[in-house]
């Protein structure tokens, strides 16, 4: 089970405010010379968690609100500082937060109080936020997919082991009670040797998943709040003029994102990672698509609209993940093994609250040690009742402050993540070049002919 999932998001806050819990302050961080990484101060059990928020649009405002939530019910953490490259954002944040505000995200980093920084910026934009804000000693909450590409994945993994940074993926997913049940049985051999896991991610979204709201004021040429740092915005991608559809809806466009494959089969991915017990490389990898089918008047989206992955993995296993943003009917979750099959969902999606799992044997081959162990028949085993995306989501931050200050790996490190990371890259790859690809991982490189 992940850490603290046994206490509920309702119940924490209601208790910690009843106590009236008050915690001493946080101390002085240490500044590093020209040239030396930072080791941040070492946090003890009574030190509140300075946190600032890098990339406050939508997903950054809501994550740092749910780590100022659970700061005021325990005096854990609290929003020091936000950052984004739109002004109106910084300042309808900086408001709600009663901190500071900058348009650059360097000058977040300086700051010697910070002690963690939440990345939500466009993907484009994680691997280097995160790989400096370990080199100034900070703790990093980064938001999925982790980066960009598979050669920035092999340097945060090698960051952090050198710098002994905690660093979480924000896909709070994977902090939900179904999978760890289905990790325990799993590795307790209620399945027998892997065969093949299945996942899906649907919508049926006309509007909603790459037509968010574009504010027709804002710009490079914006006065006051409506200003846009677009040349710092695009950073490594393409140099490119203004483009409002880019800045608002970029996921929609190579340059900045993998689309389906990056923002949300992370979360079916990763998930299955955990419940393997043992996170594993691809070994190949081909994917397929179809394109955008609901433009509504706006620029064609670069991205499909339907998209599906198969990955095989070295011991034999595969992976077969499925998508579609124009239809709601989701595949069935499942991990299948030559001796039993784990059904994690059964009708809903890998981000939809469940209360149970089952487990299947496959009558044919099962022997009598087995059904003595786990029974000849399907077998439904509960979860926690509260086992729905506002409890993953704290217990996801509040695992990752419990590491900040016992320096453990948290639910979804990066070693973990980059697994997925490969899989998800290569399937955008894939699609685009329209062939399988191989993966090596002693040398982490792609191919089309399985050498690398």
């Amino acid at each position: 089970m992940p850490k603290n999932s046994s206490s509920s998001r309702r119940d924490f806050i209601a208790s910690a405010a009843g106590m009236g819990a008050t915690l001493g302050l946080a101390g002085r961080a240490v500044a590093a010379r020209p040239g030396q990484t930072m080791t941040g101060r070492v946090l003890g059990a009574n030190d509140r968690i300075n946190v600032a928020a890098i990339g406050v649009g939508g997903r950054g405002t809501y994550v740092s609100h749910k780590f100022a939530e659970i700061g005021r019910a325990n005096n854990s953490c609290q929003i020091v500082a936000v950052c984004d490259v739109y002004q109106k954002r910084v300042n309808r944040n900086k408001e709600r937060h009663q901190c500071d505000g900058y348009l650059d995200y360097r000058e977040v980093l300086n700051r010697s109080d910070v002690d963690a920084v939440i990345v939500a910026t466009p993907d484009h934009w994680h691997a280097r936020i995160a790989l400096e804000a370990m080199a100034k000693g900070k703790d990093v909450y980064l938001e999925k997919p982790m980066c960009y590409t598979i050669e920035q994945a092999r340097e945060l993994v090698k960051a952090v082991s050198e710098t002994q940074r905690v660093v979480q993926i924000g896909s709070q997913t994977c902090s939900a009670d179904h999978w760890w049940k289905t990790r325990e049985l799993i590795a307790q051999g209620a399945i027998g040797q892997m065969i093949m896991s299945q996942g899906s991610y649907h919508r049926n979204s006309i509007k909603g998943w790459l037509s968010w709201d574009i504010d027709a004021d804002a710009g490079p040429d914006g006065k006051g709040e409506n200003y846009v740092d677009w040349q710092t915005w695009l950073g490594s991608a393409p140099k490119r003029p203004w483009n409002a559809d880019r800045f608002f809806r970029f996921r929609k466009y190579w340059d900045y994102s993998g689309g389906i494959a990056t923002d949300l089969f992370f979360h079916v991915s990763g998930p299955l990672n955990i419940c393997w017990g043992e996170a594993q490389f691809p070994s190949k990898v081909v994917a397929a698509g179809t394109p955008f089918l609901f433009p509504d008047g706006q620029p064609p989206a670069e991205v499909p609209e339907n998209f599906h992955l198969i990955a095989e993995y070295p011991n034999g296993h595969s992976m077969v993940l499925s998508s579609s943003m124009a239809n709601s009917q989701h595949i069935p979750g499942m991990i299948r093994g030559h001796a039993g099959t784990i059904v994690m969902v059964e009708d809903g999606g890998f981000e939809d609250g469940n209360d149970h799992i089952l487990l299947r044997p496959e009558k044919a081959v099962i022997d009598d040690a087995y059904k003595a162990k786990f029974g000849d028949s399907e077998k439904r085993i509960e979860l926690n009742p509260k086992n729905e995306e506002e409890d993953w989501m704290f217990t996801h931050i509040t695992n990752f402050l419990d590491c900040m200050r016992s320096r453990q790996k948290p639910t979804l490190d990066v070693a973990t993540a980059a697994k997925t990371q490969v899989v998800v890259s290569m399937a955008v790859e894939s699609y685009r070049q329209g062939r399988a690809l191989f993966f090596d991982e002693k040398t982490w490189k792609v191919s089309a002919n399985g050498r690398s």
